[in-house]
């Protein structure tokens, strides 16, 4: 009887592949960040959402998809490079409870990465095959701006998505945006848990006062007519900005409107997910 040979190639895809669903078993629900546009903080979302879910008891990760804008690392306080490895896989690093994966820690800080939809798609591919994610209640995806490469990959990964956020900030046109990644999400049918308004309004440090900066609830109108529920409004503060720059996201600040909105948030979606 010959012997029969076996191309290396293949039984690495098939080892992949056993992987990738190994890990997904694992997951027991995720939940996909998106926007149509960017500019509206949607990973700053993504970040303090996770964190808010670790802060309740959930054993949480955060897989940082904008393989060629990524900001996560920065946002979390972990150093760029920073990924270690045990056997074949990749550790995820570990930042306010929450395990972290982004390219923004296998490569240098300064390095771009200039890559078309193929290699996009395939490294979104390995940070769940390749990475040791372990037993997870919750995924939070942050997703690039758009509907292109990035989401498509991951709503054909995921046979079970547990449901995306779409984010927004008030005035029209981002609002217009938003209605083409709820339009991405049903066509692909991805469920919407709702919509976030990001810099709803901004408090003045001084005395307190509102200002609506962008106009004021262009999300929750939009939530309201296209009968999808508003799961929150985020307000806007230099204090996000140098929290984020410092590593230290606002949802830490203890009983700050920013812990509080977070909250409130992530208590709507553990009682949409029933978890």
């Amino acid at each position: 009887m010959d012997n029969l040979s076996i191309d290396p190639q293949q039984a690495q895809r098939v080892q992949q592949e056993l992987s990738l669903k190994n890990t997904i078993n694992q997951i027991k629900h995720t939940i996909v960040v998106q926007s149509g546009k960017g500019g509206v903080g949607k990973s700053t979302v993504s970040l303090n959402l996770a964190i808010s879910f670790a802060q309740q008891g959930f054993k949480v990760g955060l897989l940082d998809a904008d393989i060629t804008g990524p900001s996560i690392p920065l946002m979390a306080g972990i150093s760029g490079n920073d990924a270690q490895i045990e056997g074949k896989k990749i550790l995820p690093s570990v930042s306010h409870g929450v395990s972290i994966i982004s390219m923004d820690l296998l490569l240098s800080a300064d390095t771009p990465v200039i890559w078309r939809g193929p290699l996009k798609m395939a490294a979104i591919r390995q940070f769940l095959s390749d990475v040791k994610w372990g037993e997870l209640d919750v995924l939070v995806v942050d997703l690039p701006p758009g509907t292109s490469d990035e989401p498509l990959t991951i709503s054909q990964l995921f046979e079970n998505i547990s449901g995306t956020v779409i984010v927004t900030t008030p005035q029209l046109v981002a609002v217009h945006d938003v209605i083409k990644s709820i339009g991405f999400a049903s066509k692909v049918g991805m469920p919407i848990l709702g919509i976030v308004e990001n810099m709803s309004t901004l408090v003045c440090p001084n005395c307190d006062h509102q200002i609506d900066v962008f106009s004021k609830g262009g999300g929750k109108t939009a939530a309201e007519e296209l009968g999808l529920v508003f799961l929150g409004e985020i307000p806007l503060s230099p204090k996000v900005v140098s929290d984020g720059d410092q590593g230290t996201p606002s949802v830490l600040d203890d009983g700050s409107i920013f812990q509080a909105a977070f909250n409130t948030i992530t208590s709507k979606i553990s009682k949409l997910l029933q978890i």
